[in-house]
């Protein structure tokens, strides 16, 4: 993941915690592993943390702080509305679905997500579907864009979608293809021309 943190220390104990999650699993990962991974003792590591469930929600923000900013940015612009969507989408979920999918342990991490992090989820779920809804809105008012209903709830069905695929999904490169491919359907049903 590539989190955006001013702390080095804090930077080390998430980056380190992510390989070990990735690497043996959420239940196998001690937080001796981790702060070996981060170049710290154990109590060193219980300063900034209290348990690795502590640990996990805090990579849980920032994935939702870092998608929702990527997705923002993604639809900032008033381009092609398949390339804006496929933008979006690789930047709502590309860098967490590419490390998921390539460890043995990420259906673990999904459940897990699910159970420590449920609340950051809803939140951060939330957050992506007003960023959504607002480009919905947004692009119907310039005439961008077609649809009909509410953009909240076409918004909603966009991140449910993209909710289902990644844990359905078998690797990333399936998973690109996929989300290009919506993309391509979504985006070309919206198109105003």
């Amino acid at each position: 993941m590539n989190m955006p943190i001013d702390d080095p220390r804090q930077e080390a104990i998430l980056g380190a915690a992510w390989q070990c999650f990735a690497a043996y699993g959420f239940r196998k990962t001690t937080m001796d592993d981790i702060a070996r991974g981060a170049g710290m003792s154990r109590p060193a590591l219980y300063q900034h943390y209290r348990s690795k469930e502590d640990i996990f929600r805090r990579l849980a923000q920032l994935f939702y702080d870092e998608a929702a900013a990527g997705l923002a940015r993604a639809l900032s612009g008033s381009g092609d509305p398949p390339a804006a969507l496929q933008a979006a989408f690789l930047a709502q979920g590309g860098r967490i679905a590419e490390a998921m999918l390539g460890s043995p342990h990420g259906m673990e991490l999904l459940d897990t997500s699910k159970a420590t992090a449920g609340d950051i989820a809803e939140t951060g779920e939330a957050r992506l579907r007003l960023i959504y809804a607002d480009w919905l809105e947004t692009g119907r008012a310039e005439g961008r864009l077609t649809f009909e209903g509410d953009a909240g709830a076409l918004a909603s069905t966009i991140t449910r979608a993209l909710k289902g695929m990644k844990s359905d999904c078998i690797d990333f490169d399936t998973y690109k293809a996929s989300l290009a491919q919506l993309a391509r359907v979504m985006g070309r049903g919206l198109s105003a021309g």
